[in-house]
């Protein structure tokens, strides 16, 4: 075959990846009435939404709104940009009861004053320039909560997959649903923290992989015999000093962390790239992952965060965050309520009991 036609014919395949994978909109598309419905409709089928006919003009009626707050913010002078992604129809209220749901501040104020741990990376003296976990394996793919508040499982998740990445050297991915169903000191998709999470997971021996328990989006009774079959050990967690900065930095540089932040807002829900520097405050609701730190060319500092809102969210389902702010608390909160994982074995064998030792 002509090598012509064949680089033509891959060219085409990757064009009609690309057009596929992506969602945007033209200014004739907001011209008029008419044109913005044929809009909300191309999108409804991009995205595979579905509405009832009762549904469909309140819809249009928040997705109409929700584009004007993605045009307006798009033509300001702003490091970051937003787009119409699959939450386009969503008010932020109902997107952050489904999506922002951790409830982070509400259970720490329940559990009490928050208990001190010291830091193993304290100690840490040289920070590196930049830090990016997913260039080293330790990362696995974006995963998608769907609408139940599960973050809190995600964010411990990928702190545990970090860890074990770097101690064993094997990437496994771990299951989010034994946590959301069994977890008890928890609350499933009414949200949860991290810290627990990982209490839980020391106690029990261990998580299982996806594979064996896999997500469902939603709370069932626990399966013990999936729990039965741990794959990956932790020995404790260790909370980051709150409101250090330099100190979470510390933490990235040695692990991922996990961290819980406000994800309140419109510029959050429809943010595709760029570095975030939007308006949040800090009631802390929403739990992500920090995997890395980095500067930009033009100077701007920032964090690497892995979330759980699937590929369609974001820099395929990341979103970098301004870092080196004058507030101590950290954009969003982001130095607030900070842990991770602390495992001190090279392998994931059962360590053994003093019974075992006799």
């Amino acid at each position: 075959m002509d090598t012509r036609k064949v680089i033509l014919a891959v060219f085409s395949v990757v064009l009609v990846f690309r057009l596929a994978d992506s969602f945007d909109y033209t200014e004739e598309d907001l011209a008029s009435e008419e044109r913005l419905r044929d809009l909300y409709e191309r999108w409804r089928s991009h995205h595979t939404v579905s509405r009832s006919l009762a549904e469909k003009q309140e819809r249009f009626n928040v997705f109409k709104e929700n584009l004007k707050h993605i045009h307006k913010v798009n033509h300001k002078d702003r490091p970051y940009k937003l787009k119409l992604n699959s939450f386009a129809d969503m008010t932020n209220h109902e997107f952050l009861q489904h999506y922002g749901g951790s409830k982070v501040s509400h259970y720490r104020v329940l559990r009490g004053q928050r208990q001190g741990t010291g830091s193993m990376h304290e100690d840490t003296s040289k920070l590196p320039s930049s830090v990016d976990w997913r260039k080293n394996g330790a990362v696995t793919g974006i995963k998608d909560q769907g609408k139940c508040g599960s973050c809190w499982a995600f964010s411990t998740v990928a702190a545990v997959e970090g860890i074990n990445k770097i101690k064993t050297g094997e990437l496994i991915s771990l299951s989010e649903q034994e946590l959301v169903d069994c977890d008890s000191d928890n609350h499933g998709c009414n949200g949860g923290l991290m810290e627990d999470a990982f209490n839980f997971i020391k106690q029990i021996g261990g998580l299982t992989s996806e594979n064996t328990y896999p997500y469902r989006a939603k709370e069932e009774p626990c399966d013990s015999n999936k729990m039965n079959s741990p794959v990956v050990n932790i020995d404790g967690y260790e909370m980051v000093p709150e409101n250090d900065e330099n100190a979470l930095m510390k933490a990235v540089a040695n692990q991922p962390v996990a961290i819980a932040m406000d994800a309140g807002g419109k510029d959050l829900q429809f943010y595709s790239e760029g570095v975030f520097t939007g308006d949040c405050g800090t009631e802390l609701n929403h739990g992500v992952a920090l995997v890395g730190y980095g500067t930009t060319q033009d100077g701007t500092k920032y964090w690497i965060v892995k979330n759980s809102w699937g590929t369609d969210w974001g820099e395929k389902g990341y979103i970098r965050m301004q870092r080196g702010i004058d507030a101590e608390e950290g954009l969003c909160g982001i130095t607030m309520e900070a842990s991770y994982p602390v495992k001190l074995r090279s392998d994931n064998k059962k360590a053994p009991s003093r019974k075992d030792e006799l």
